[in-house]
Protein backbone atom coordinates (compact mmCIF):
# COMPACT_ATOMS: atom_id res chain seq x y z
CA UNK A 1 0.00 0.00 0.00
CA UNK A 2 1.12 3.64 -0.67
CA UNK A 3 1.16 6.27 1.78
CA UNK A 4 -1.74 7.98 2.14
CA UNK A 5 0.29 11.57 1.20
CA UNK A 6 1.43 10.27 -2.20
CA UNK A 7 -2.23 9.21 -2.79
CA UNK A 8 -2.90 12.55 -1.72
CA UNK A 9 -0.92 14.06 -3.19
CA UNK A 10 -1.82 13.03 -7.07
CA UNK A 11 -5.31 13.76 -5.94
CA UNK A 12 -4.48 17.10 -5.84
CA UNK A 13 -2.25 17.34 -9.01
CA UNK A 14 -5.31 15.95 -11.01
CA UNK A 15 -7.60 18.86 -9.21
CA UNK A 16 -5.35 21.12 -10.44
CA UNK A 17 -4.97 19.91 -14.11
CA UNK A 18 -8.63 20.28 -14.28
CA UNK A 19 -8.81 23.36 -12.91
CA UNK A 20 -6.27 24.82 -15.71
CA UNK A 21 -6.74 23.05 -18.41
CA UNK A 22 -8.41 25.40 -20.57
CA UNK A 23 -6.49 28.42 -19.17
CA UNK A 24 -3.29 26.40 -20.26
CA UNK A 25 -5.24 25.40 -23.15
CA UNK A 26 -5.41 29.00 -24.50
CA UNK A 27 -2.27 29.99 -23.58
CA UNK A 28 -0.59 27.25 -25.73
CA UNK A 29 -2.40 28.74 -28.67
CA UNK A 30 -1.71 32.09 -28.10
CA UNK A 31 2.23 31.24 -28.03
CA UNK A 32 2.29 32.91 -24.21
CA UNK A 33 5.29 30.83 -22.48
CA UNK A 34 5.99 33.61 -19.95
CA UNK A 35 2.21 32.97 -19.05
CA UNK A 36 2.63 29.26 -18.66
CA UNK A 37 5.26 29.71 -16.50
CA UNK A 38 3.30 31.54 -14.16
CA UNK A 39 0.82 28.62 -13.49
CA UNK A 40 1.60 26.16 -10.84
CA UNK A 41 3.72 23.04 -11.92
CA UNK A 42 1.75 20.53 -10.83
CA UNK A 43 -1.09 21.97 -13.04
CA UNK A 44 0.79 20.44 -16.21
CA UNK A 45 -0.92 16.88 -17.52
CA UNK A 46 2.83 15.62 -18.04
CA UNK A 47 3.33 15.49 -13.84
CA UNK A 48 -0.05 13.06 -13.24
CA UNK A 49 1.08 9.52 -12.54
CA UNK A 50 -1.16 6.78 -12.79
CA UNK A 51 -1.79 4.94 -9.69
CA UNK A 52 -3.72 1.84 -8.80
CA UNK A 53 -7.51 2.79 -7.08
CA UNK A 54 -7.28 0.26 -4.61
CA UNK A 55 -3.97 0.05 -3.34
CA UNK A 56 -2.09 3.46 -4.71
CA UNK A 57 0.64 1.38 -6.36
CA UNK A 58 2.52 3.30 -8.71
CA UNK A 59 4.12 0.51 -11.02
CA UNK A 60 2.64 -2.36 -12.90
CA UNK A 61 -0.83 -0.12 -13.63
CA UNK A 62 -3.48 -1.65 -16.15
CA UNK A 63 -4.72 1.22 -18.16
CA UNK A 64 -7.94 -0.58 -19.11
CA UNK A 65 -8.98 -1.40 -15.33
CA UNK A 66 -7.03 1.41 -13.37
CA UNK A 67 -5.69 -1.29 -11.13
CA UNK A 68 -2.41 -2.74 -10.46
CA UNK A 69 -1.72 -6.32 -11.63
CA UNK A 70 -1.26 -7.86 -8.41
CA UNK A 71 -4.45 -6.01 -7.66
CA UNK A 72 -5.82 -7.19 -11.08
CA UNK A 73 -4.92 -11.00 -10.76
CA UNK A 74 -6.36 -11.69 -7.00
CA UNK A 75 -9.32 -9.70 -7.84
CA UNK A 76 -9.46 -11.82 -11.04
CA UNK A 77 -8.85 -15.30 -9.10
CA UNK A 78 -12.11 -14.66 -6.66
CA UNK A 79 -14.37 -13.54 -9.78
CA UNK A 80 -14.75 -10.40 -9.14
CA UNK A 81 -13.76 -8.65 -12.65
CA UNK A 82 -16.96 -9.93 -15.41
CA UNK A 83 -15.57 -11.74 -18.16
CA UNK A 84 -11.70 -12.16 -16.91
CA UNK A 85 -11.20 -16.38 -15.98
CA UNK A 86 -7.92 -17.25 -15.44
CA UNK A 87 -6.40 -19.60 -18.70
CA UNK A 88 -5.64 -23.01 -17.99
CA UNK A 89 -4.95 -25.40 -20.61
Amino acid sequence: MAKESMKAREVKRAKLVEKYAEKRKALKAAGDYAGLAKLPKNSSRVRLHNRCSITGRPKGYMRLFGISRIQFREMASQGLIPGITKASW
